[in-house]
């Protein structure tokens, strides 16, 4: 294990900062978080760390820096591996199966979120909405498969595609508010309006997320703002 402080480089309402946050206090990790301009004043930090794509998240530990939310989160997995409980399944199939997944929520579904939140027209938000629902629909189908009937798609405790599906609950419920529309709907995909349910019990998600209301205020303005 590589010894030193941990730095986490974010912005509070990114959902890929979000799951960061939710891994380091799952494993019960001391870390500094350093709140980033990312629109309008990058600082030397942020730019040192990650020269190449220039945005956060970021951790710093020691002196090495890992940049991209997917890779942070096994890189805490596997580097504190011993304290707490694993985030990856145990075996080489089901860690793909859940990398395969971890991808599809960051392009498909993420894609349909941001897609509703920048819709410039009633046409473009109903597009949107409808890739959103698609989006959920297919995750709701891995869900079933993925959980074996249990609480989480880690199975009895929270995975890895939970942190990664969770960083986005509240932007869910936010969206809902600003397009008027359900999202998160019961009669078409139950089994995740009950995951969501179990997983916003958990104290250490509750203390990273943001409030629905300042994260709307906040998805307003920069609706707004595009």
């Amino acid at each position: 294990m590589v010894e030193g402080e941990i730095k986490l480089l974010g912005t509070w309402p990114s959902p890929f900062v979000i799951r960061v946050k939710m891994i380091l206090e799952q494993k019960g990790l001391s870390y500094e978080y350093i709140e980033q301009d990312v629109f309008n004043n990058k600082s030397e930090l942020l730019l040192k760390h990650n020269p190449i794509y220039k945005k956060v998240p970021v951790l710093i530990h020691g002196d090495r820096s890992i940049c991209e939310s997917l890779v942070i989160l096994q890189y805490i997995d596997e580097n504190w591996s011993k304290t707490g409980p694993p985030l990856l399944p145990p075996t080489p199939y089901e860690r793909a199966i859940a990398r395969f997944w971890a991808v599809y929520i960051d392009d498909k579904l993420q894609a349909s979120l941001r897609g509703i939140l920048m819709a410039a027209t009633e046409v473009a938000m109903t597009e949107k909405i409808a890739d959103t629902h698609a989006a959920l629909e297919t995750l709701e189908g891995a869900f079933k498969n993925y959980s074996a009937g249990k609480d989480f798609f880690g199975g009895d405790s929270i995975g890895y595609l939970d942190i990664i599906l969770g960083s986005f609950t509240v932007w869910i419920r936010v969206l809902e508010k600003i397009s008027g529309a359900k999202l998160l709907d019961e009669a078409k995909v139950p089994f995740l309006v009950q995951w969501e349910k179990r997983i916003l019990t958990v104290d250490y998600v509750n203390k990273v997320l943001p409030s629905v209301e300042r994260l709307e205020e906040y998805g307003r303005a920069l609706r707004a703002r595009a």
